[in-house]
């Protein structure tokens, strides 16, 4: 006999069918504790147990509801006490738990997980395929991934318009990741302008996703002005590549901010100029450079290099030139903060994790599809940021408190963003 087009996919993705005996155990006490952590929060919110006779209490208990909720362990009913107060409490009477609120038909795990799924590029229904032993007969329609998705976007939209007034942002680095999306029609490959920003504790943050038509040096003005209409004030040194129309937009608009050039792309485009046995030579030249102990040093290597290449190779010697003294602008910072501070390798790590995760996607039905799901990954935690090297010798005068604004991407609050739909 065959077997059934659905049973065929739960065993292509791997879907277990039968029953786990270690869960089945579990979920034999999965009731009994819900209900009893509930009560406990119910007494702590009263100020006293049932049947208590004490002054401090701050209102009465009035039966119990029965509520169908999905959990790691599948689908279970719990009898949720009700409360009342005796005074008005948050704006209402009635008492609501925060560990289980009303209407929720999932755990935030499950909810997570759909996201983080979605977020992974598995289609809807795939996503149904994978989570039935976990859901254990509860609906979980196309509409029900639908609306966690909405929320997700309503996070978005909350992120990108959200006022950055008083963050102290002392380095910004900003490239761009080409993504396909569909636009007027067609499946076309979209730049997305992205910003990560150093807090004065050494964090990374991510700024600012954009999706633009090009990079060019309007489309980079834009996501700036962007930033310093909701209040980013310039930061002191910008990393980028060799871009023109970021640099462009960098003069234009920060433009008493320092600019480092990004090693590794001088590099690269030196090395595009010079014929393979040639190459060794122009990359050890470059090395003494970067790799100088002082500034005065690496001064000393670049003049080498550019008197040498403008004999050997003209064209290395220009591209030399083209960069200029940007390329040394990491000297002027502690010798701690060189090595993050001379490529734009903590946003080019971003883009390679972004094109890693969205990689099954094909293309996006629109650029506003493909900010969600970046973001979406910053946000989840799926795709995190480590602290700039040397993060201790942050200038204490960046050492401003940000009010609790650089935490927007913690999970907790973003889970509360996207809590069952």
């Amino acid at each position: 006999m065959k077997e059934c087009s659905k049973c065929n996919e739960e065993n292509r993705l791997g879907v277990f069918r039968g029953p786990d005996a270690l869960t089945e155990a579990l979920r034999g006490d999965v009731r009994e504790k819900v209900e009893l952590i509930l009560k406990e929060e119910l007494d702590a919110s009263l100020g006293a147990g049932a049947y208590d006779r004490v002054k401090e209490r701050l209102g009465y208990r009035h039966g119990a509801q029965e509520q169908e909720v999905s959990t790691a362990l599948g689908k279970e009913t719990i009898n949720v006490p009700r409360g009342r107060y005796f005074r008005e409490q948050d704006g209402n009477h009635e008492w609501h738990s925060h560990i289980l609120p009303r209407y929720a038909k999932r755990a935030k795990s499950v909810n997570a997980a759909l996201i983080g799924m979605y977020l992974g590029g598995v289609n809807t229904r795939r996503v149904k395929v994978v989570l039935r032993p976990l859901l254990r007969g509860t609906p979980l329609s196309k509409s029900a991934i639908s609306r966690l998705i909405q929320r997700l976007k309503e996070a978005f939209e909350s992120w990108r318009s959200r006022p950055l007034e008083g963050w102290q942002i002392s380095v910004v680095y900003m490239d761009a990741i080409y993504l396909k999306a569909r636009f007027a029609g067609k499946v076309s490959s979209i730049p997305v302008l992205a910003a990560i920003g150093v807090t004065a504790k050494g964090e990374k943050v991510l700024l600012s996703l954009d999706a633009k038509g090009s990079e060019s040096q309007e489309a980079w003005q834009g996501v700036i002005r962007d930033l310093k209409g909701r209040g980013l004030k310039a930061p002191r040194l910008a990393v980028i590549d060799g871009n023109p129309g970021l640099r462009a937009a960098i003069e234009l608009e920060w433009s008493k901010a320092d600019v480092q050039r990004c090693v590794v792309h001088k590099l690269r485009n030196l090395l595009s100029y010079a014929p393979k046995r040639a190459q060794d030579a122009v990359r050890e030249d470059f090395h003494a450079i970067v790799y100088a102990k002082s500034e005065s040093e690496a001064k000393e290597a670049y003049a080498r290099m550019l008197k040498i290449w403008k004999k050997q190779g003209e064209s290395v010697a220009k591209s030399l030139e083209e960069a200029g003294e940007e390329l040394l602008t990491f000297f002027r910072y502690p010798e701690s903060q060189w090595k993050a501070l001379r490529t734009t390798n903590a946003i080019e790590r971003l883009n390679q994790e972004f094109r890693r995760r969205v990689k099954t996607q094909g293309s996006f039905p629109s650029p506003e599809a493909a900010l969600i799901v970046l973001f979406g990954l910053v946000a989840s935690g799926q795709v995190r940021m480590r602290r700039i090297d040397g993060w201790q010798e942050v200038e204490a005068e960046a050492a401003m408190p940000l009010n609790g604004s650089e935490k927007f991407f913690e999970k907790k609050e973003v889970g509360e963003l996207i809590a069952a739909a």
